[in-house]
C-alpha cells in the first residue's frame, strides 16, 4: 500500500517561459484550427494580448519540472504499473505568449478500490502567471496497480 502520511506534499515549484513558438506547435498538434491560436494579428483583432494557450495547455507545463512526475520518486512507484486515470482543469484567466508560470504541485489523495489491487493517486497543479494572478487548477489522477 502506498504511504498516506505523503498526503499534503508539496512538490518543488518552478518557472516555465510561454513562447508563441510553443503555443503554436501545440495548438497544430491537438488539431485546432482556430487562428487565434497559430496567428498573433488573428489574436489581438480577437481581443487577446499576444496568443493565447489553448485549454489543455497547462498539461504540458508539468513537464518542464526539474523531474518528470516527482511523485514518483516520493511514493517508490514502478513507472511501469503507473496508468494516467483522469486530468480536470478549472481556469480563472488566460496564459498568453510571454507569460511566465509557475507550476506547483500537491498530492492531495491516496485511496485504493478493489481491495488494494489498485491505488488512485490525486495531485493538483497550479499555474500562477507571472503577476501572481492564477491562472488555472489541474486535478490529475494517477491510478497504481498493486497485482
Amino acid at each position: 500500500m502506498l504511504d498516506k502520511t505523503k498526503i499534503g506534499h508539496q512538490f518543488e515549484s518552478f518557472k516555465v517561459d510561454v513562447e508563441k513558438g510553443r503555443l503554436k506547435f501545440f495548438a497544430k498538434s491537438i488539431g485546432e484550427t482556430n487562428p487565434i491560436y497559430i496567428d498573433e494579428e488573428a489574436a489581438i483583432a480577437a481581443g487577446y494580448k499576444s496568443l493565447p494557450a489553448p485549454p489543455t495547455f497547462p498539461f504540458s507545463l508539468d513537464m518542464e519540472g526539474p523531474e518528470l512526475l516527482p511523485v514518483i520518486g516520493l511514493l517508490n512507484l514502478d513507472i511501469g504499473r503507473v496508468l494516467h486515470g483522469t486530468q480536470e482543469f478549472n481556469y480563472f484567466g488566460q496564459i498568453h505568449a510571454g507569460d511566465t508560470i509557475t507550476v506547483s504541485s500537491e498530492l492531495k489523495n491516496i485511496f485504493d478500490k478493489k481491495g488494494g489491487a489498485l491505488e488512485f493517486v490525486v495531485m493538483e497543479n497550479s499555474y500562477t502567471n507571472q503577476d501572481g494572478e492564477l491562472m488555472a487548477q489541474a486535478s490529475v489522477t494517477l491510478v497504481y496497480r498493486n497485482v
